[in-house]
């Protein structure tokens, strides 16, 4: 699903207008770096509607830009985390606000304390911080979308 469609896409919807598709019809949801481009107000309300078609005991997962890993790597002086090429920012500073606002298209950073507090106000359960490739839900295609592990946050929560 994506809000544009192309290939590979099944539906395309905007999550924040209703998805059309039935309450507790779906499995498992894999989020990968979509959530970051959502307003922040609309943020609980699309994690809501997100849940609304998960089953009960359903799992979600987000892939996040990680605030957190990008403040480090910053403070490190590793100008090798931010794929942001010297083109566009040659100074640290520049290549760290690109590369988390991602050129504008981020509107929102996470870090893991702020993704579960979203989560619990959407009604979410056994919110857990996972590592790269791993899963808590024991639904071992929920990760195969997984990718970017070295800046990503990866963060499961249950319905």
């Amino acid at each position: 699903m994506d809000k544009n469609g192309g290939p590979g896409i099944d539906i395309a919807a905007d999550v924040r207008e209703g998805l059309p598709l039935e309450s507790e019809s779906v499995d498992y949801i894999a989020c990968v770096h979509f959530l970051q481009e959502i307003p922040l107000e609309d943020l609980v309300g699309t994690l809501g509607e997100l849940r609304r078609v998960l089953k009960r005991g359903g799992t979600i997962r987000l892939v996040l830009p990680d605030l957190d890993k990008g403040i480090r790597a910053y403070l490190d002086g590793d100008k090798d985390h931010f794929v942001v090429p010297d083109e566009d920012a040659r100074s640290l500073g520049g290549k760290f606000i690109f590369h988390m606002l991602w050129y504008g298209h981020s509107r929102v950073l996470f870090t893991y304390d702020f993704v579960e507090e979203l989560l619990l106000k959407a009604g979410f359960e056994r919110v857990e911080r996972c590592a790269y490739g791993e899963t808590a839900s024991g639904i071992s295609e929920i990760v195969e979308l997984d990718n970017r592990e070295n800046e990503s946050l990866f963060v499961e929560a249950v319905k």
